[in-house]
């Protein structure tokens, strides 16, 4: 289960349903667009990595079908890490102190489970879901720093 939480078609639905509600929510496109513009990035990186690399799976057991792809990095890994870092940080702004840090939680434990059951299922080495960790957790900071940077910048007034 944990593994196909970090599958493509999974962190895009729940990008889509979460960026949605946030965007309906709030009205602000540019904190809806965090997350987007997070997996976005980590995809990119990652596909760039997995042909500059091309590392085999693991020679163990398999308890999945290995798909076509390299082992390095950890894609499952580093888009999970990518959308729910950028939820976390945007969970950071919730004002309830335990609605905030229960999110918070939550959200930085979903890219540990993705990284155990890929390694327990046997699909990567540790450095793989390492580099996957690191792709998705730098992603996730730059788009949650364009949006405070682009808030701030929003919201200040001209000089005259």
């Amino acid at each position: 289960m944990w593994s196909q939480i970090g599958n493509t078609a999974g962190v895009i639905a729940v990008c889509i349903v979460v960026s949605s509600l946030l965007l309906w929510r709030t009205r602000d496109l540019r904190l809806a667009f965090v997350a987007p513009i997070a997996i976005a990035m980590q995809g990119l990186i990652f596909l760039i990595a997995a042909k500059v690399v091309d590392r085999d799976r693991p020679q163990v057991e398999k308890l999945d079908a290995s798909p076509p792809t390299a082992s390095y990095p950890s894609g499952h890994t580093g888009a999970s890490t990518g959308l729910y870092v950028a939820f976390a940080l945007l969970a950071l702004g919730i004002d309830r102190p335990w609605l905030r840090w229960t999110t918070v939680i939550l959200c930085l434990a979903m890219p540990l489970l993705v990284a155990f059951s890929r390694l327990y299922r046997g699909m990567h080495h540790v450095t793989d879901v390492g580099a996957g960790f690191l792709n998705g957790a730098i992603c996730a900071l730059l788009a949650y720093a364009w949006y405070r940077h682009s808030t701030r910048t929003r919201t200040r007034t001209p000089r005259r």
